[in-house]
């Protein structure tokens, strides 16, 4: 389905009834009470957008819980991938790499939600492209 084909699809689904929005992303991964291992050593701790390269499996299973609670959008793992945040990790020259695995990890969860579920409903994701 094009872009396009999506945004009507999500246009139609606002008019229609309230969108259901994932949960906080930085609060989940609190959670899960992560050390430097998983943020890639002491240095990046903290920094939950570099867990996208350094743990992709806890970004796929924060979305994919969302999902499975019936949510109908969630977020990409990127509210500070952006240069000056992530230049506080010497992470700045990584924006774009961070930025489009977050949005690959969100839009393959979706993908899975809706073959798991073998039904026409449609999940989205929304992100901010800090990628540029």
């Amino acid at each position: 389905m094009s872009g396009a084909a999506r945004t009507d699809r999500l246009r139609a689904l606002l008019a229609e009834r309230i969108v259901v929005l994932d949960g906080a992303t930085g609060t989940y991964i609190q959670g899960r009470d992560l050390g430097p291992a998983d943020f890639g050593g002491a240095e990046y701790e903290g920094c939950n957008e570099h867990l996208v390269l350094t743990r992709p499996d806890v970004v796929r299973e924060m979305h994919e819980g969302y999902l499975a609670a019936d949510a109908d959008l969630i977020e990409t793992d990127t509210f500070g991938g952006t240069r000056i945040v992530l230049a506080e990790y010497a992470l700045q020259d990584k924006v774009r790499e961070i930025n489009v695995a977050a949005a690959r990890l969100a839009r393959e969860a979706c993908a899975r939600c809706q073959v798991a579920r073998s039904f026409d409903r449609l999940h989205f994701v929304a992100g901010v492209n800090h990628a540029r």
